[in-house]
């Protein structure tokens, strides 16, 4: 097997014991990115000479003996929308091409930390606003599993640089879905972190503050092609940063629930159809959790409709107010007839509207918090449909199809949850997949849970694009 197909668990292990080198993995990961990464468009800049560098001095620090941190010489990717040393946080718009970071944002620095190496940067929409990877600046983002179809958004490359081997871990963010929407529709596994588990900000911008619906809502986490990668990579991410002022300082690894745990599960999402291919995929997950002694029962969660609608009034009013101007003068003609359609599907409220929407969401996390006493572990499909065809959401029936499929992906967010997609089953070249959800700072719930699916389902490998 070459370093490139390695998971970053194995390879972090053999560069610590010697097998490998650092520039190896490296030059291993690179090859790769070379091969691939013409036909998918996935990273869309390349750090060769800063990695090749970076790489001597890891080698160079294991020869003189030092303690390794856990990534130490693993090449991974980060996302164009966080903030990165000497380089610009462009976020998919040309008007911020030449916009320079003076530092790392923390999980950039958290990385660096626990000693991976960056390769390069990974491809999202303008703004990072849409499932769909695809900007002026920096082109389209296939989805190497079927070309004409998304790869996700917006960490679109992220999930495609994962899914061929350009690096064992990517990392993402998630607002409303948007680590684990590329997780599914590239077939591998993404994990959105709960509210302040991993410290988020980028120093550049910091001091101008953000939305409150990006506050409660926007987290990090990695992509990664097993479940053990995710959980590695949760820990380095979550190192702290005071500056975050909503950053948690809890355990990873949280009381054991009582026994035996039980999950409900949500196979078809209330409020618009679900591919029957989805809702098979959330049924057969149960079927491998029952298996390994969870109790297993269909049981609805709270406010689920209503948690759709409370996740679009804050979210669109928030854009209304601060980022549709700026897409409207900075961003690509897609971008803005997409965030166009959204607009007039889900209008924007008023002030009192809005304050009630979040006075309502508090009131809704306090019923699912009770719940989740309960049924610890929730399966829902990560999106309700197949991944949508490129370019689908520039109409607004075309944005119609492409919100009704997000639903299930908005609840976690809306509530500041955790949630692992992972997949399971597949359809035709394409895998299906579920997301597993827990209660806050219970990532290791999901996780674990996550094992016992990818044991059944079998671990996710390289695949080399398909034929456009």
């Amino acid at each position: 097997m070459e370093l490139w197909q390695l998971d970053a668990t194995d390879l972090a292990r053999l560069i610590r014991n010697g097998r490998a080198s650092a520039v190896e993995a490296v030059d291993a990961v690179l090859k790769r990115l070379h091969k691939v990464n013409p036909a998918i468009n996935a990273v869309v800049r390349v750090y060769e000479e800063e990695a090749r560098t970076a790489a001597e001095t890891a080698d160079a620090a294991r020869a003189r003996g030092h303690a390794l941190p856990p990534l130490h010489g693993v090449p991974v990717t980060v996302k164009i929308n966080v903030d990165v040393a000497g380089q610009p946080t462009d976020n998919g718009v040309t008007a911020l091409k030449d916009l320079i970071a003076t530092e790392d944002s923390p999980v950039v620095a958290n990385l660096r930390h626990a000693g991976a190496i960056i390769i390069g940067r990974t491809n999202a929409p303008a703004f990072s606003m849409r499932i769909f990877s695809d900007n002026a600046l920096h082109g389209r983002t296939l989805n190497p599993r079927d070309p004409g179809v998304t790869p996700g958004g917006s960490s679109g490359g992220a999930g495609a640089a994962t899914a061929t081997g350009i690096g064992a871990i990517a990392h993402g963010n998630d607002i409303g879905g948007s680590v684990r929407i590329p997780a599914y529709c590239n077939g591998v596994v993404g994990l959105r972190t709960g509210f302040a588990r991993i410290p988020s900000f980028n120093p550049t911008s910091a001091n101008v503050g953000r939305p409150i619906g990006a506050v409660l809502m926007a987290v990090q986490g990695p992509h990664t092609r097993t479940v053990r990668d995710a959980r590695l990579a949760l820990e380095v991410m979550a190192r702290g940063d005071r500056r975050d002022w909503r950053w948690n300082d809890v355990p990873m690894q949280g009381p054991p629930p009582a026994r035996p745990i039980k999950a409900a599960i949500v196979p078809e999402f209330p409020g618009a159809r679900t591919h029957p291919a989805q809702a098979a995929a959330v049924r057969q997950a149960g079927k491998h959790l029952q298996a390994a002694g969870y109790v297993v029962e269909e049981v609805l969660p709270p406010d689920l409709e209503r948690g759709v609608e409370l996740w679009h009034m804050i979210c669109v009013t928030d854009v209304f107010g601060g980022l549709w101007p700026q897409m409207q003068k900075m961003g690509d003609p897609d971008g803005i007839a997409a965030m166009r359609a959204w607009l007039e599907l889900h209008k924007p409220v008023d002030l009192a509207t809005y304050v009630a929407a979040l006075t309502e969401r508090e009131g809704m996390l306090f019923r699912w918090m009770s719940f989740l006493q309960q049924w610890p572990l929730v399966i829902l499909p990560t999106l309700a449909d197949l991944p949508p065809r490129q370019v689908a959401d520039v109409t607004v029936e075309g944005q119609r199809q492409v919100l009704d499929s997000m639903r299930p992906a908005l609840i976690a967010p809306l509530l500041g949850l955790p949630g692992l997609a992972i997949p399971v089953g597949s359809h035709g070249r394409l895998r299906t997949g579920v997301q597993i959800m827990a209660m806050r700072n219970r990532e290791d719930l999901c996780l674990d849970a996550g094992e016992v699916i990818e044991a059944a389902e079998g671990v996710v490998t390289p695949i080399d694009p398909a034929a456009a």
